[in-house]
């Protein structure tokens, strides 16, 4: 499209309240957490930033209390269905990683195995005393019955070597969830009781903390949000397409791989890309490219200065032609002068250096393609934080003033706000299209993907440009104006346009641009008929009803 009034004009003047890219509804769910999806909106003014965009309801983000509530909830249920107590019911979710379903299954197929494999016994192993005193069965010594405490083994130990073993454990980290009886090659089971009664707080502390995040950890359907500093979950539903989601601490990411939201670029891609990114690879490439190894010492050499004669440093010290890499001390007036080199032209006609010169043209090449690519990645990845924090700074600070200025209410203002989340969303998408790119190695789809990836770019441009630029003269307006709507109506349609594009060339990239193929296919079946029809004698164009050639009359 050759103008913004054409783009206006392809696509309705909806709001923009439409998801990024898909067609469906704007369920919400309060089960447990807050069903969330693109940016999210969090109580309170920690992140008034973003709001739900996608409509694929196909996850739930959870805060530290929803993850208590559900883990209190499955510990009831298992101990209720089980008739067991609630700390037996915790020791046999943690042995079968959360799995409400399993334990049930486990423990009435065979309810004795599974005592035995967790450590719940139905009584002691060792006989009851008979004495007011025991001995503990790690200091030895003898203590009050009221001092001496054991789990359902019956194995005595003092309160004090059983507070300083809890302790042990705990600090060796998460382990102490599954913490067997003192007594070597007992299996029971060591309960959130004994933690309780005899813990210190601050073990209690990280007690319960490990056990909070077991509840997340060893659970396939959750993980944490990688953010830094970040204590909420997710809990995606594995069936769904997509795998980008995004916390209520506004950072998308990608459930799969947890690397940040890369859609419609698949995992495998990003992390070969995030590889080549930090790996020496490059950094080799660009040596080949513009360096060559001393004659003597192999070292790398970078040429700095216009002449041939080059130096290698301490302590090698040798003296060399760039050209041909021999001797300096060789070249002379009878070699064509010491600023010129006729012996690399008369090796390279021989096709002495030919296979060097390949590998250095071929990795100067490499470096050259991939430079392109990544300087248009990490250049999107500059725009998409930018717009992120104008997109704050307007929300904080602008849109008041310019909701007085134009006497409109600030919930009427919202086509802003949509406008800068789809440029946050179409930077990413446009980010990471280059990675795509760069691994693209078919010409054909080559060239389908870059006219994708150009309207899409072209169209984001001119939003960006609409919601960044020309606002600024309604901004700093004193009065209302009366083009304001035309305003609105302008930046509406491009917000919407340019999701029309986005949608577009995520979808092709998703689906490996297969229209391509198909085009390829229909393409080499029609010639394929028509080539039949030729060598049948078909009644094709240019054939006469008797077989013979007839002739256009204006064929001259």
């Amino acid at each position: 499209m050759d103008s913004e009034d054409d783009m206006l004009d392809a696509h309705d003047m909806d709001s923009g309240d439409d998801d990024f890219y898909s067609g469906g509804t704007d369920d919400d769910s309060d089960d447990d957490g807050q069903a969330f999806e693109g940016f999210a909106e969090e109580d309170g003014d920690d992140s008034t930033l973003f709001t739900s965009r996608r409509s694929q309801i196909n996850y739930v983000v959870l805060k530290e209390e929803d993850i208590h509530r559900r883990q209190k909830d499955d510990i009831g249920r298992v101990s209720m269905v089980l008739s067991i107590s609630h700390v037996e019911a915790s020791i046999l979710l943690l042995h079968y990683h959360w799995i409400v379903s399993k334990v049930d299954d486990e423990w009435f197929a065979d309810e004795g195995r599974v005592r035995r494999t967790v450590g719940i016994l139905e009584g002691p192993v060792v006989p009851t005393p008979d004495g007011r005193e025991l001995k503990c069965g790690i200091c030895f010594e003898s203590y009050p019955l009221e001092d001496i405490v054991s789990v359902s083994c019956g194995h005595p130990f003092c309160t004090s070597c059983w507070t300083g073993y809890l302790h042990t454990t705990i600090s060796d980290g998460p382990g102490c969830l599954m913490l067997k009886c003192p007594e070597p090659a007992c299996l029971a089971a060591v309960g959130q009781d004994m933690f309780d009664k005899l813990s210190s707080k601050e073990d209690k502390e990280k007690y319960y903390r490990y056990f909070l995040r077991s509840y997340v950890e060893d659970n396939r359907k959750m993980k944490w949000c990688p953010a830094p500093g970040c204590e909420h979950a997710i809990d995606f539903d594995a069936g769904s397409g997509s795998y980008d989601v995004s916390c209520f601490c506004s950072h998308s990411f990608c459930w799969n791989c947890t690397e940040e939201a890369h859609r419609p670029v698949d995992c495998d891609t990003v992390a070969k890309w995030i590889l080549k990114n930090s790996a020496e690879s490059e950094n080799m490439n660009w040596i080949l490219a513009n360096s060559k190894p001393c004659p003597k010492c192999k070292r790398p050499i970078e040429k700095n200065h216009g002449c041939m004669h080059m130096t290698c440093t301490s302590p090698c010290k040798y003296e060399f032609c760039w050209l041909c890499l021999n001797a300096w001390t060789e070249h002379g007036e009878r070699t064509g002068g010491f600023y010129a080199c006729n012996r690399y032209e008369a090796a390279r006609q021989e096709g002495l250096y030919d296979e060097a010169e390949k590998r250095r043209e071929m990795a100067k090449n490499s470096l050259e393609r991939y430079t392109h690519y990544y300087e248009r990645w990490a250049s999107n990845q500059q725009s998409r934080q930018k717009a992120m924090g104008d997109l704050q700074k307007m929300q904080s600070e602008r849109l008041g003033r310019l909701s007085d200025i134009q006497c409109t209410p600030e919930s009427q203002l919202k086509f802003i706000a949509d406008a800068w989340l789809q440029i946050v969303e179409c930077r990413r998408v446009l980010k990471w299209t280059y990675a795509y790119g760069y691994y693209l190695s078919d010409h054909a789809k080559r060239q389908f993907f870059e006219y994708l990836q150009g309207e899409a770019e072209s169209g984001l441009e001119r939003l960006h440009k609409c919601v960044e630029k020309e606002i600024e003269v309604f901004q700093t307006a004193e009065d209302p104006s009366n083009d304001f709507n035309n305003f609105r109506s302008k930046l509406v349609g491009l917000t919407s346009i340019t999701k029309t594009y986005f949608e577009n060339l995520v979808k092709a990239l998703e689906n490996g641009l297969a229209d391509v193929d198909s085009l390829a296919a229909s393409s080499k079946s029609t010639n394929s008929k028509a080539s039949s029809k030729t060598k049948g004698g078909g009644k094709g164009k240019g054939s006469s009803k008797n077989g013979g050639s007839s002739r256009n009359p204006d064929d001259n």
